[in-house]
């Protein structure tokens, strides 16, 4: 298994295995605590079984690995699920100013040129919703 160098490039199932080590949990005794099937959770941390984006399945994954709410790890946990099922975060799609700026992000990533307004718009939003 390829091992991320910068944890920003982790993927949900190296994310989720490392929570479980830091527990001292082999996969048997996380799947027997947690009424889990080895099988699955093993395709999860290998990546070969993409996560189910499904709220209250993430959160009693996230529970069981001690991730608790309103944290860094609670957001890194559930956007590393929408990513590998290459949907957007539910806080981003709900909030209709976010989903207005994501064609300049697209944009940028792109590497096309945005006007002074949009890139403003953008500023804007992010330092808006960065303390929410």
């Amino acid at each position: 298994m390829k091992k991320s160098q910068d944890t920003n490039l982790q993927t949900f199932g190296e994310f989720f295995r490392q929570k479980r080590l830091s527990l001292d949990l082999t996969l048997r005794q996380f799947c027997e605590k947690y009424h889990y099937d080895p099988g699955n959770i093993s395709k999860l941390e290998r990546n070969i079984l993409s996560p189910s984006i499904d709220e209250e399945k993430l959160e009693g994954y996230a529970l069981a690995l001690k991730i608790s709410r309103d944290t860094s790890d609670w957001t890194t946990f559930f956007d590393l699920a929408h990513t590998a099922k290459g949907t957007l975060p539910t806080d981003i799609r709900r909030n209709p100013d976010m989903l207005s700026v994501l064609p300049a992000f697209y944009r940028t990533v792109r590497g096309k040129k945005l006007d002074r307004k949009k890139i403003n718009e953008l500023i804007k939003l992010i330092k808006d919703n960065h303390g929410k």
